[in-house]
């Protein structure tokens, strides 16, 4: 992957990546975190002798940290926490989304590598998958090819969050 993908997947400046590749910058740990979850490692994959890493990983609600979908927008139509970044070489990624009742002309459809997996837990969710539309309400799921281009909107003001399930790395 070179650092123009990177950059993309996580949100950082090419510049900022090539100096950490280089050297010449320190990450702070919410940068690491980031790059962590485009390679679907945990954290302590950059820490750890990896003939210690460890197969089991619990991850408490207080260590989460939330992310913005696009973090260069003012806007964005859903905030994610990574439910396994302590996991090492994941086989897939779980995430617990928040999504935002933003106007529809604002939202930007994403694809990715892999299927996804979507459970909606609480509030109602409008879908666009490719040129499709669904409505889910608390309980539905929809699995799905994730190179469609996708994306998500809340439909109502209060809380709107799934449990989202993926396989596949950015590449």
């Amino acid at each position: 992957m070179g650092l123009a993908q990177l950059a993309e997947h996580t949100g950082l400046s090419q510049a900022m990546l090539s100096r950490l590749e280089n050297g010449r910058l320190v990450p702070t740990l919410p940068t690491l975190t980031r790059i962590a979850m485009v390679f679907s490692v945990g954290l302590d994959y950059f820490f750890t002798d990896p003939r210690k890493r460890h197969v089991v990983a619990v991850m408490r609600r207080g260590e989460r940290r939330q992310f913005p979908s696009d973090p260069k927008a003012a806007d964005v139509p859903w905030h994610f926490e990574s439910l396994d970044f302590r996991v090492n070489e994941r086989k897939l990624s779980g995430y617990l989304a928040h999504f935002h009742p933003v106007p529809a002309e604002k939202v930007v459809p994403h694809h990715h590598p892999g299927v996804e997996l979507l459970y909606l837990i609480e509030g109602k969710l409008e879908m666009t998958i490719g040129s499709e539309r669904y409505q889910l309400g608390p309980g539905d799921a929809v699995y799905f090819d994730a190179l469609q281009k996708h994306s998500y909107r809340s439909l109502v003001k209060s809380a709107c969050t799934a449990m989202v399930v993926t396989t596949g790395s950015p590449s």
